[in-house]
């Protein structure tokens, strides 16, 4: 998969297993990537993967669980990370 590496500046790109690790590459891609990241995930994993994936994860940032939920024509109460609460809901205040 030719992904910009620079979404994955906390690891080690060479050592992700993108089988073992799909739901952190697809919420890092997700989130964080560009058009051409977009269209490289769905080329690999299919986007009944993906959707099955994004459905499970413990967390998505509202831009993405709206577009998710868009793009998908899903609820976004049926997102798993829509009916977890965070544990921090706001920033500290210093």
């Amino acid at each position: 998969m030719n992904l910009d590496i620079t979404l994955f500046w906390d690891v080690d790109f060479n050592a992700v297993d993108f089988e073992k690790n799909a739901q952190f590459i697809m919420n890092r891609v997700l989130s964080r990537g560009s058009l051409n990241d977009w269209r490289e995930l769905k080329a690999y994993y299919g986007l009944e993967r993906i959707k099955e994936e994004v459905l499970i994860m413990r967390y998505l940032d509202q831009k993405t669980l709206n577009f998710c939920s868009i793009y998908f024509n899903i609820s976004k109460t049926d997102f798993r990370c829509y009916n977890i609460p965070q544990s921090t809901r706001e920033l500290w205040n210093y």
